[in-house]
């Protein structure tokens, strides 16, 4: 149940709380941290951050996601409001995928994080052999 300003009732909103953080276990942002956390996610956010999509074309651009995968995927983002479903009145009928603007935020933070990774890829190979090195 939500109350008159669109926060649900009992759930503290952590926009007006300066005390709301991602680290205690009621956080209402922890649930979204989690599902954004979650490689599909962010791979079908990068990818939507470039270009609208059908369902098989975003299958094939996110490579190794299941159909029921990505299918739930996509609910979860469109739940979220990450992310738009749009029916087009043809035959057959097309469903195309399209980042909202809230989406398109989180992508591009995304992609600094994704750009950092693949720039590092060689120093974390590189720390892992190290390690295992160590290792008896």
């Amino acid at each position: 149940m939500t109350t008159a300003t669109g926060s649900r009732q009992g759930v503290p909103d952590p926009a007006s709380d300066p005390e709301a953080s991602v680290f205690p276990r009621g956080c209402p942002s922890r649930t979204v941290m989690e599902e954004l956390a979650n490689k599909w996610v962010m791979l079908v956010l990068l990818a939507l951050r470039d270009s609208d999509y059908r369902f098989n074309a975003l299958r094939r651009r996110v490579e190794g996601v299941s159909e029921k995968m990505l299918s739930q995927t996509l609910q979860t983002l469109e739940r979220d409001g990450m992310l738009t479903r749009h029916v087009r009145t043809a035959i057959p009928p097309c469903v195309e995928y399209s980042i909202t603007p809230l989406g398109a935020k989180i992508a591009d933070r995304l992609r600094g994080l994704v750009d950092l990774v693949e720039a590092s890829v060689t120093t974390v190979f590189a720390a892992r052999d190290a390690y295992d090195a160590r290792r008896p």
